[in-house]
């Protein structure tokens, strides 16, 4: 695959992670909200956050040109 073709399915990929990372932040905000206390399902979901963090993360490394200072 070429270079362009790997950019654009790291931009895919780097999509889909954050519109799932906005997806739970938005589910553990009902589960807070609507009062339960599913503590083992909170600690999942946040765990779940931040591995998609580390994974944007490092998409967004890969996307980004290597500046020689």
């Amino acid at each position: 695959m070429n270079e362009n073709g790997n950019e654009a399915v790291l931009r895919t990929r780097l999509a889909e992670l954050t519109q799932e990372h906005r997806d739970l932040d938005a589910a553990l905000a009902a589960l807070v909200a609507s009062g339960t206390h599913d503590q083992i399902q909170i600690t999942r979901l946040k765990k779940r956050k931040l591995q998609l963090k580390d994974q944007i993360a490092r998409i967004e490394d890969d996307l980004l040109p290597d500046i020689i200072a």
